[in-house]
């Protein structure tokens, strides 16, 4: 395979970023776009180069590299995998070799692999958008595939999709209906680039049956978490949304914590390791983490704000947002150190043979032992304990959460944090730490397994006290 290397980043290229939500549909060859309210969309054609290393490790991660060309405009995209959607970078550029701004956003997937093209497909894109000028709503496409080797068409296929423009779910549905009326059925789920190379969808992580091994109880929540983790590191490097700091920050949390929660039951000299590197990966996020959410609450009070306030308060956030983009450049620098990549390449083979070395005690008695601490920690407390006091509390109902969740479909039993532990804490804005906003808005927390209940009560600058129930 024919491999690239990196073009020098232009500076001055603009950097685009959205969020994909779509839905494709299966169509025969006799299939038609029935007659949509909207407006019509001219035709497109678009060839596209698909890159990706020799191993396919991009397309296994459900990451897509690509060069697309149309008409005279030239982009590289880049497509990374969401909870729900796909987030699309992309940059403008020749077909040459994939910008090195590009490649770095994958640092950590790559780690120095040369990538090169794996794939040329050519579309024949027709369609139209359904909603108002002002608010769009959906774009429903029929695009006309075919892939090419050595400029001969070696195979085609055809799909419909819709691709919400403004997150309008109902309007998604409606013409979901109307198109499965018209012919089409269930998609397979394959992006293009698989089914010309005619790869299966990775499939989804399986959870674990109630029967199966505390090993594969924890197999399954370490995955889970790990998965997590890479797929928001490319944009947790590129910036910009804050939901990317956040779920990666919970997900190294999370593995923490379970690693704690099963210490009596793995080796020490496997987890003590991963415990450590884990809890100075989530130090490294904390502070553009902490930034994200004092930058959100500060926007969100601008209405209430008295108009002679405002440029006051602008300035502030400019403040705010100039620290930002210094701890972002330190935290890419973090990304890139050996520690960092060592974690990784000893947490992917690690999270996959959990090292288990007695199976005396039960993943519900470790519940039930991180349960107990919560309420001694909350015993004690009255409307005179300290932030300090309360913050304890909170990092012991995340650990009991964790751990409930870890034992859920061992003992059967569901794990119902309502709402989340983090507001347990005085200080939080929207269930967000706050410290540094001086607010106490945190509600009720109740952790739940088994039969056993456990709620901590926090009302805004008046902390009544506790209330503990089996």
């Amino acid at each position: 395979m024919e491999t690239h290397r990196a073009k020098r980043p232009d500076k001055s290229a603009a950097v685009k970023s959205s969020i994909e939500q779509e839905i494709k549909l299966a169509i025969d060859a006799n299939f038609r776009l029935p007659v949509l309210q909207g407006t019509h969309l001219s035709e497109r054609t678009l060839t596209t180069v698909y890159f990706d290393t020799p191993d396919l490790r991009l397309l296994r991660a459900q990451i897509t590299l690509r060069h697309r060309t149309e008409g005279r405009k030239r982009a590289w995209q880049l497509k990374l995998p969401l909870t729900c959607g796909r987030r699309e970078v992309e940059m403008p550029g020749d077909a040459s070799a994939p910008p090195a701004e590009m490649l770095s956003l994958l640092f950590i997937h790559l780690q120095g692999t040369t990538v090169g093209p794996i794939a040329t497909l050519r579309t024949r894109r027709t369609g139209t958008r359904v909603g108002s000028p002002k608010k769009q709503g959906a774009e429903v496409m029929l695009d006309e595939v075919a892939v090419l080797k050595d400029s001969s068409e070696v195979l085609s296929f055809r799909e419909v999709e819709i691709e919400r423009l403004n997150g309008d779910t109902a309007l998604a549905d409606r013409l979901e209906k109307q198109l499965r009326k018209a012919g089409a059925f269930d998609h397979d789920g394959r992006p293009k680039i698989f089914r010309a190379l005619d790869l299966p969808t990775p499939p989804p992580l399986k959870p674990p049956r109630r029967s199966d091994s505390i090993a594969e109880h924890l197999r399954y929540i370490l995955i889970r978490q790990l998965d997590i983790l890479l797929s928001r590191d490319p944009g947790v490097r590129l910036g910009g949304e804050s939901e990317d700091v956040h779920q990666m920050r919970v997900a190294a949390r999370r593995m923490r914590a379970v690693l704690r929660a099963a210490r009596p039951l793995l080796k020490r000299e496997w987890e003590e390791p991963l415990r450590t590197r884990l809890g100075w990966l989530g130090r490294q996020l904390s502070a553009a983490r902490d930034l994200d959410v004092q930058i959100a609450h500060f926007k969100g009070q601008y209405d209430s704000v008295k108009p002679q306030d405002r440029p006051a308060l602008d300035r502030f956030i400019d403040y705010l947002q100039g620290e930002r983009a210094k701890v972002q450049r330190q935290l890419v620098r973090q990304l890139r150190r050996r520690r960092y990549v060592g974690l990784i390449n000893r947490l992917t083979p690690a999270v996959r043979e959990p090292m288990i070395v007695s199976d005396d005690i039960t993943l519900p008695d470790l519940a039930g032992k991180a349960f107990r601490k919560l309420q001694q920690a909350v015993k004690p407390l009255d409307v005179s304990a300290s932030n300090a006091q309360w913050h304890g509390v909170r990092i012991r109902a995340k650990r009991a959460r964790y751990a409930a969740e870890l034992s859920e479909r061992y003992s059967g039993h569901a794990a119902t944090p309502v709402p989340r532990p983090d507001e347990t804490r005085p200080g939080t804005v929207g269930g967000h730490s706050g410290r540094r906003h001086g607010r106490t808005t945190s509600p009720a927390v109740r952790i739940k397994t088994g039969r056993k209940t456990l709620r901590v009560n926090s009302r805004a600058n008046d902390r009544t006290g506790t209330r503990a129930a089996a």
